[in-house]
């Protein structure tokens, strides 16, 4: 007996989904079969994103990052701990990972890119240090 064979078209599974962003880390959400029937309500990523969502301090560092990037020249970059630093004071270290989120969460708006080595990265899978910069 033989089988259908299935066009590539009907064989990808993101056919019918949009790319999306978790709205607390601002990574790609990677579809899951378990979300088929309620992909358009999935705004996180995981549990843990779910949970932490987006503070009164994520939106902070957002604001810290707009601020820092338009008192400097169209070209300049910024490092994530500078915001860290204006939001946190001494406490800066504790806030490099949400200020990362922060840029990613930035980035999915379309307001910024993140850059290493003064190319443009997904932020998805950047690892390392990274810089900030203005949409060129």
């Amino acid at each position: 007996m033989a089988h259908r064979q299935r066009t590539p078209a009907e064989s990808d599974p993101s056919r019918d989904r949009a790319d999306k962003t978790c709205a607390s880390c601002g990574r790609r959400i990677e579809w899951r079969a378990k979300w088929a029937n309620n992909w358009d309500s999935v705004k996180y990523c995981s549990t843990a994103c779910r949970a932490h969502g987006v503070t009164a301090t994520d939106l902070r560092l957002e604001a810290s990052i707009a601020a820092l990037l338009s008192a400097r020249a169209t070209d300049a970059t910024i490092c994530p701990s500078e915001a860290a630093k204006a939001v946190g004071g001494e406490a800066w270290s504790d806030l490099m990972e949400p200020a990362r989120r922060a840029a990613r969460r930035m980035v999915a708006r379309g307001e910024l890119q993140i850059t290493q080595g003064g190319a443009v990265v997904d932020p998805s899978t950047a690892k390392g240090p990274i810089r900030l910069r203005r949409v060129r």
